[in-house]
C-alpha cells in the first residue's frame, strides 16, 4: 500500500507541475530544440565539427578540473574562454558567412536538416570512381599533371568559390579535357561533390608538413593541405613522373597502380566494388601468370 501511496503523490506532482506548463513554454521549447538541431545539422557538414569535438574534450577536463578543486586551472579558464570564443569566429567565418549567405536566400532549411532527413547526402559511386581511375590512367600516360579533391562529409564550398564553377557530369573525357595543358581550366584543383564536378581551377591551402619529401611540388603539397583541414580524398597526378598519389587525413600515398586506387578509394569513400570488377582483375592477374610462365619456357 505504502507503494501505491508513493506512486499516486509521484503522479500528483507531475500534474501539479505540468498544469503550470503554458502553451508558450512548449511553443518555446519546439523553436529552441529545432534552432539546436539545424545548427548541429550544419555544423556536422564543416569544420566546426572537428571544432566541437576538441570543446567537448575541454569541456570534460574543465569539469573534472572543478570537481577536484584544481583552481589555476578553473582560473585560466575563466579568462580564457572568452577570449577562444572570438578566436572561434574568427576561423569559422568563412562557414558562418555562408551559413547567412543561404538563410539570406532562404535556402538555410533546405540544404540542411529536415529536407535530408532519411535521406543520405549523394556520395561517389563505382560506375563514376571507375571514370576517375581511368582518367588518371590516361593522364598518367602522358604524365598531365591533374589534382581533384572529391568531398566526404564536410563541405568545400569555401573552396569552390575560388574557382569556375562547372557543375558538370563526372566522366573520364571532362577529366582529361580539364586538365589538358594549355587549356584555361588545366590549372587549379577540381572539386568533386558525389557525381558531379562542381569547380575547376580551385585554389588549395598548401601543407607545412616537414616530413613531406622535398621533391614533391606544389600539387602535392596542395593535395595534402586540403586533406589535413576536411576528410575529403585527393587523387594527384604528377606532371614530372605521371605517378598517381592519395591524399587522405594528411597522409600521402605514392606510385600507387590502378588496383591500388580503386581498393583505396572504395574504401575511404565506402563504395562496394561489384564481384564483376573483383573478377576481371583476378582474372587479368592469372593471365598474366600464365603469359610469365610461357615466356620463361
Amino acid at each position: 500500500m505504502r507503494g501505491y501511496q508513493d506512486f499516486r503523490n509521484l503522479m500528483s506532482e507531475i500534474g501539479a507541475y505540468m498544469g503550470g506548463i503554458k502553451l508558450g513554454d512548449i511553443v518555446e521549447i519546439l523553436l529552441v530544440a529545432i534552432l539546436v538541431y539545424y545548427i548541429l545539422a550544419w555544423m556536422k557538414t564543416t569544420r566546426s565539427w572537428r571544432l566541437m569535438k576538441g570543446v567537448i574534450v575541454i569541456g570534460i577536463f574543465l569539469v573534472l578540473a572543478a570537481a577536484f578543486q584544481m583552481t589555476t586551472i578553473t582560473w585560466l579558464a575563466k579568462n580564457i574562454i572568452p577570449v577562444a570564443v572570438t578566436g572561434a569566429v574568427v576561423i569559422l567565418q568563412p562557414e558562418i558567412r555562408d551559413a547567412l549567405e543561404k538563410l539570406g536566400q532562404n535556402k538555410f532549411f533546405f540544404s540542411i536538416g529536415l529536407s535530408n532527413f532519411g535521406n543520405s547526402k549523394e556520395s561517389l559511386d563505382e560506375t563514376h570512381m571507375n571514370e576517375i581511375i581511368r582518367a588518371c590512367k590516361e593522364m598518367s600516360a602522358v604524365k598531365t599533371g591533374a589534382l581533384i579533391v572529391i568531398e566526404k562529409t564536410e563541405s568545400l564550398r569555401e573552396y569552390e568559390r575560388t574557382g569556375i564553377q562547372i557543375d558538370g557530369k563526372l566522366s573520364s573525357q571532362l577529366l582529361v579535357n580539364i586538365f589538358e595543358h594549355n587549356t584555361p581550366l588545366h590549372d587549379g584543383a577540381v572539386i568533386v561533390r558525389g557525381n558531379r564536378i562542381t569547380s575547376a581551377t580551385c585554389y588549395l591551402p598548401l601543407s607545412g608538413n616537414q616530413g613531406l619529401s622535398k621533391e614533391l611540388g606544389t600539387r602535392h603539397r596542395a593535395g595534402v593541405g586540403i586533406s589535413e583541414v576536411t576528410d575529403s580524398l585527393t587523387v594527384i597526378v604528377s606532371e614530372e613522373s605521371g605517378s598517381i598519389s592519395l591524399a587522405y587525413e594528411g597522409e600521402l600515398k605514392r606510385d600507387l597502380t590502378e588496383e591500388e586506387m580503386r581498393e583505396k578509394i572504395s574504401q575511404i569513400m565506402n563504395i562496394s566494388v561489384t564481384n564483376n570488377v573483383k573478377a576481371k582483375y583476378r582474372w587479368k592477374g592469372r593471365v598474366k601468370v600464365r603469359n610469365e610462365k610461357k615466356d620463361s619456357e
